[in-house]
């Protein structure tokens, strides 16, 4: 039975969608249709592809022989030593859902019967099934009491039953990394309603999958999580075996989460969801170690700490993260949860992070991401979206971006540059995910030249200027794109400028043309927009209701629909496009402001 039932494409690299479709909804008018503009698969790429071939299908076969499972053998395991603490807010109706016969995830549901039987059957979509198989659904039936515990036992040895056996997507690292920490989680509550036969078998089964996590495949991307998800797996197996799993993944994660986790805290990838989901693993085996009365090793303590601060500074006014590079906003409680080992929560700092600038007044804040998106096998979530901004006013978000992540796989182009608040030239984009067989090898990176970002920051009395400049559009346009922003802290206006002007170094023999150009701002759901007479003007109310008016003196100003993502589902949104035209050869600028709405609703 595969994995996912008669689900199609299972093992296929998700498709990208028309580039076309950025801008707004389906079946909406897209005035605008992106092209790629960053290069196509580069020599580069070909060791890599070379390597992945090569072994691919070497894993494949060695995983697949009908003997291979012996080899994950760990020894006898006879009881769980730790409960670690799964630090994730835990939804209690999906477990109730579960156990009527219905289990919904990744915003699908799938009738399973009674008692309940997923396996099985057809799973809707592929997230939902990448979901099912990580038994994502399992910390929300344990809370369910002994009852839970029972099912949850029997819709784990079912598992087991049907997919022991090595398969690439039931066992495939990232959804194995995520099974084995829920399982770990479960392990002991399970145990206590279970047979010794029971007991005994689930712990094999932890353990199996705790050593495949050391093995590879599974790339360089992921390895702290994997080697975090094998060590707590071998923090709840008691005994030698383990001790011995506690001991190789705790001696080979120092070093991963030096790659992963960078001197200021931010995750590699450049993702703030990625850091705040390492951190929470962290902490969960920062627990399980505690538990067993052992010394938690410094490399894990120090990204804990370093984590927890890049946490602290990219979160925004209203509890969630800033949603840049693959990484969604999350929830304000599972990032209060990242934060509950703080002895006192510190505000958000102004400043620079991991190429992140925020600055703020006490009813504005503004992040902008002023650095190059992540390279290699860090670049599997990228977007390519320099100087993507998000803004807060007050503690409603107000323009943020498409908030794509790797939960929403079939909407890949979002990741273009207008997927993003930020300003797009001609009909390119700056990049594009690596697509078709070549994906499927290496993984959906984001191809690109490479980005030069300068930046400069000044502060006054009452106010901060921050000015930040690529070089994205000088290969085929010759121009460079300046983003200026101005905050008087004091009126809690932003007052802004996009500049486009050719770049000093000349660049390619460009010659003079009139390129089009638009500067988006994203709007999060919800926002409401209302253009004023002026057709310069648009008035914006967030949730709490008070309004903001955002002016501009771009020659062609529209409210369009525009595409949400919001944990892998799509939601309907409104975006600010500013349209006009720039010559290669000259200056142009665009300029744009942010103010409180008085008690008039019309400037004009």
């Amino acid at each position: 039975m595969s994995p996912l039932g008669p689900f199609a494409g299972a093992d296929a690299p998700a498709p990208v969608p028309p580039s076309g479709e950025i801008p707004g909804l389906r079946g909406a008018p897209v005035r605008t249709p992106v092209r790629t503009s960053g290069p196509s698969t580069g020599p580069e790429l070909w060791p890599a592809i070379a390597g992945r071939l090569v072994t691919r299908q070497m894993w494949i076969e060695l995983y697949g022989l009908p003997g291979y499972g012996l080899t994950l053998r760990t020894g006898k395991a006879i009881a769980f030593a730790a409960t670690p603490r799964d630090f994730r807010p835990c939804d209690g109706e999906l477990g109730k859902t579960l156990l009527g016969g219905r289990l919904t995830l990744a915003g699908s549901s799938l009738e399973a019967g009674t008692p309940a039987d997923p396996w099985n059957r057809p799973s809707p979509n592929r997230a939902f099934a990448t979901e099912l198989h990580a038994f994502a659904w399992l910390p929300s039936l344990i809370i369910q009491g002994e009852r839970g515990a029972r099912e949850a036992l029997r819709l784990t040895l079912s598992w087991w039953g049907l997919f022991a056996r090595w398969s690439p997507f039931a066992w495939d690292p990232d959804i194995l990394a995520r099974r084995v920490i829920n399982l770990s989680c479960a392990a002991r509550k399970m145990g206590n309603v279970a047979t010794e036969a029971e007991r005994l078998r689930l712990a094999d089964i932890l353990g199996r999958q705790a050593r495949q996590l050391l093995r590879p495949p599974g790339g360089l991307a992921g390895r702290a999580e994997r080697l975090t998800a094998a060590a707590i797996g071998g923090s709840v197996l008691a005994g030698a075996t383990g001790a011995r799993l506690r001991r190789i993944a705790l001696g080979r994660l120092g070093q991963a989460l030096r790659v992963a986790v960078g001197p200021d805290g931010v995750h590699a990838s450049r993702s703030p969801e990625a850091g705040l989901e390492l951190l929470l693993d962290l902490m969960t085996l920062d627990d399980a170690l505690a538990q067993l009365s052992e010394t938690v090793p410094e490399a894990v303590t120090s990204a804990i700490g370093r984590l927890t601060l890049a946490l602290r500074d990219l979160t925004m006014t209203d509890g969630r993260l800033v949603a840049f590079q693959g990484g969604g906003p999350s929830t304000a409680a599972r990032v209060e949860a990242a934060r509950s080992h703080e002895g006192r929560p510190e505000a958000p700092a102004p400043g620079t992070i991991g190429g992140y600038w925020r600055i703020q007044s006490p009813l504005l804040t503004i992040v902008t991401d002023t650095a190059a998106p992540g390279q290699g096998p860090w670049s599997n979530t990228a977007c390519a979206q320099p100087l993507a901004l998000e803004i807060a006013c007050g503690r409603d978000r107000i323009v943020t971006g498409c908030g794509w992540t790797p939960r929403a796989a079939d909407r890949q182009a979002l990741r273009l540059t207008p997927g993003h608040s930020t300003l797009t030239l001609g009909d390119r984009s700056l990049g594009e995910p690596l697509g078709g067989w070549h994906a499927d090898l290496l993984g959906p990176r984001l191809i690109s030249r490479p980005l030069t970002v300068k930046v400069q920051h000044r502060e006054a009395d009452g106010a901060v200027w921050l000015e930040a400049e690529h070089d994205g559009w000088v290969e085929t346009h010759g121009l460079l794109h300046e983003r200026r922003l101005y905050l008087d802290q004091k009126l809690d206006e932003l007052r802004a400028e996009e500049r486009l002007h050719p770049s000093a170094s000349g660049g390619p023999a460009v010659r003079p043309i009139a390129a089009p150009y638009a500067v988006r701002f994203q709007l999060e759901p919800g926002v409401q927009a209302s253009l004023a007479r002026d057709r310069r003007s648009i008035l914006l109310r967030g949730h709490s209701g008070r309004g903001w008016w955002f002016r501009t003196d771009g020659p062609d100003v529209a409210i369009e629909p525009s595409v949400h993502v919001d944990d892998g589902l799509t939601r309907r949104a409104l975006q600010i496009v500013v349209r006009g035209s720039a010559r290669t050869d000259a200056e142009t600028r665009v300029r744009w402001k942010l103010s409180p709405a008085g008690a008039s609703t019309d400037p004009h």
